[in-house]
């Protein structure tokens, strides 16, 4: 702490007080002593005009006889006073110099052994009755030996009083001395403050004030100069360490900004090749130039060349060359099992060296698996420069790529997969349909002519053969008309359209073949149902406008749909005309089992009701989830998958 600023400038302040202290002082002592030198010199002075006072009073007191006056003798007391007169006394007593002294001394002394005595004998003899000669020549001796010794006396006390001029003058002199040596001494150490705030102060301010400009405009390389061991030195220190941290974090940071830079161009390059990948993959059908195309994207990003896909498994010793960039097969003709068994390896990522055929020169090879999961398709490969290798992230890369040709190689093997059970599952649709409809007609037929032959072959009156034709004919018009409606349902496109809209084209069919009015009201919202589920339902309502055409006499009927939130569907077709009789036409006793067999499969429930407009009503309910979840639906399929 000896070199800090706050001791410099008290020690400053300090001495200036000090001084200031002592020129107050010594102007007290110096006032105090030159104290009553004025009155002491007014006082001496009146001694020289009290000298010659009594002079005149000696020549000029009795001008006609030799007897004085009494003036004299109080000019004498008055004398006496005044040389003993304390003002004279109080200077002598503060310790007047040597002069003053001696000199008021030898005064005091010549009016006390030599004036005096004679003044008091002329006066004592002036003062007598005796007026002899002898007297008076006494007397005239003392006043001329008064006469002779005052200008002597009056010069000693004229030195006196000089030396009283003298002295006083002497200590204002010291006074003023003095007070020049301190006013000196307080500009000089004020000198010296102000060099020291420029030099320990203001220039180390300066400097702190510049470094701090040039770090708030980014540059951190400035350091202070005035590392001294004051306040501010150790602030400069402080400022250096910190520049040199903020130097070190801001380096830091600009490398974490670069490293994070490099990192989002490189995932947004990653992610550029995964979306232009499944963009690719995804827009159309799988094949070898989508795939060559992605090879080219893949070199385009990472720098590599002639990227080749091969379908087969590790262990085959033939794979199949799927797709390449490279114009010549870079296996060689001969050693073609080792080869494939290097290029599929042992189905995972892997590196190996192989030469190329043109030039002989070695390559590096870069192997990944296609696969789906645990399904392996193949692998894709690239070609490396000899001293390329590929980073980390480049490799994870071509690994999700390859992932990704896998997943599409998966989705487009379910997807024919898929066409396949769906074309399977309209072909037993269709000869369940012939089974229900036509097959039982048929053998219906079968049967009318069986007895038409025993009734020709037993010669039955022509009435009862007649009838058997008639029941043939309508059996098979009544086939006939079940044919064209399958004919007519099968045509129907029932993926091209939604549900309601094919309903609506079947109640305009029937309405123009009827001429009855028919309404069709639809509140399926977004329900969704599978094909089979369709045609189930568009059949049922087919056979059920069917019914109200050929057998209701009816003049209007109504068709409603409904799907609540829960996937509740609710299916009614109702006439207003003369409801079921029991006695019905036979191919209408076919056709009710066989709606029946459909809300079945379609997991629900049929029921013919009383129409609330006064003939039959149809209800049909059943569930969406029932539709997939049926045992026969989950039995069809596991068929279609056996087959």
């Amino acid at each position: 702490m000896k070199h800090s600023l706050l001791l410099r400038f008290g020690t400053v302040i300090t001495i200036l007080f000090i001084l200031a202290l002592s020129g107050m002082i010594s102007s007290m002592i110096i006032a105090e002593t030159a104290e009553g030198y004025a009155a002491a010199i007014n006082q001496a002075g009146t001694l020289r005009m009290q000298s010659y006072r009594i002079a005149s009073s000696l020549v000029h007191g009795n001008p006609n006889g030799n007897r004085p006056d009494n003036r004299s003798r109080l000019l004498v007391d008055e004398y006496n006073q005044r040389i003993h007169s304390p003002r004279i006394h109080d200077v002598l007593a503060k310790g007047a110099g040597d002069e003053v002294n001696n000199t008021y001394h030898r005064v005091e002394s010549q009016w006390r052994r030599l004036m005096l005595p004679n003044l008091n004998n002329y006066l004592m003899m002036t003062e007598t009755l005796d007026s002899t000669a002898r007297v008076t020549k006494k007397i005239e001796i003392s006043r001329q030996t008064y006469l002779s010794l005052v200008d002597g006396f009056v010069d000693d006390i004229h030195s006196f009083v000089e030396a009283l001029e003298i002295e006083a003058e002497q200590k204002n002199e010291q006074l003023r001395l003095i007070q020049i040596i301190l006013l000196s001494f307080t500009f000089l150490v004020a000198l010296v403050s102000l060099y020291l705030t420029k030099i320990s102060v203001l220039n180390p301010l300066r400097n702190l004030l510049a470094c701090a400009k040039a770090v708030r405009h980014g540059d951190f390389s400035v350091r202070s100069r005035f590392l001294s061991e004051d306040e501010l030195g150790q602030l400069s220190h402080a400022f250096n360490l910190m520049a040199d941290n903020l130097s070190v974090i801001y380096s830091d940071l600009e490398d974490r900004v670069e490293e994070k830079t490099q990192d989002l161009e490189q995932s947004n390059r990653t992610l550029e090749l995964l979306y232009s990948t499944t963009k690719r993959l995804s827009d159309s059908s799988l094949n070898e130039q989508v795939l060559i195309a992605v090879i080219h994207d893949i070199e385009a990003l990472l720098g590599v060349s002639n990227g080749t896909i091969c379908l087969g498994q590790p262990g085959d010793h033939q794979a199949y060359r799927y797709a390449s960039t490279r114009n010549q097969d870079i296996l060689l003709n001969d050693h073609k099992d080792g080869q494939c068994a290097m290029c599929l390896g042992d189905g995972e990522t892997h590196r190996f060296q192989t030469c190329d055929p043109t030039t002989g020169k070695r390559i590096n090879i870069f192997s990944t698996p296609i696969r789906d999961k645990a399904q392996y398709y193949g692998i894709l490969m690239v070609e490396l420069q000899t001293s390329q290798e590929l980073e980390d992230w480049q490799a994870r890369l071509l690994e999700t790529v390859a992932s990704h040709i896998g997943l599409a190689i998966s989705v487009t093997q379910q997807d024919i997969q898929n066409r396949k059970m769906s074309l399977m599952e309209e072909r037993s649709v269709i000869a369940r349909e012939l089974h229900d409809s036509i097959a039982q007609s048929l053998s219906y037929l079968k049967i009318q002519v069986a007895r038409l032959e025993k009734a020709l072959n037993d010669d039955l009156p022509k009435e009862d053969v007649l009838q058997i034709s008639s029941v043939l004919r309508s059996a098979l018009n009544g086939a006939y008309r079940q044919l064209r409606e399958l004919l007519t349902t099968f045509r129907l496109r029932v993926t091209d359209a939604n549900l309601g809209r094919l309903i609506n084209q079947t109640v305009d069919e029937f309405t123009n073949r009827s001429g009855i009015p028919i309404e069709f009201i639809n509140t399926l919202g977004n329900c969704q149902f599978t094909p089979n589920a369709e045609i189930h339902i568009i059949q049922i309502i087919r056979e059920a406008l069917s019914n109200v055409i050929r057998h209701a006499n009816a003049t209007e009927a109504r068709v409603s749909m409904d799907c609540d939130h829960q996937g509740l569907v609710t299916v009614n077709i109702e006439d207003n005309g003369i409801g079921i009789d029991g006695e019905g036409d036979m191919m209408q006793h076919y056709g009710l089992p066989i709606m029946k067999e459909r809300a079945e499969h379609l997991g629900g429930e049929l029921r013919i009701n009383e129409s609330p407009i006064g003939g039959t009503q149809i209800n049909l309910v059943f569930t969406i989830a029932d539709i997939s979840n049926r045992e026969s639906q989950r039995l069809f399929t596991e068929q279609l998958k056996d087959a």
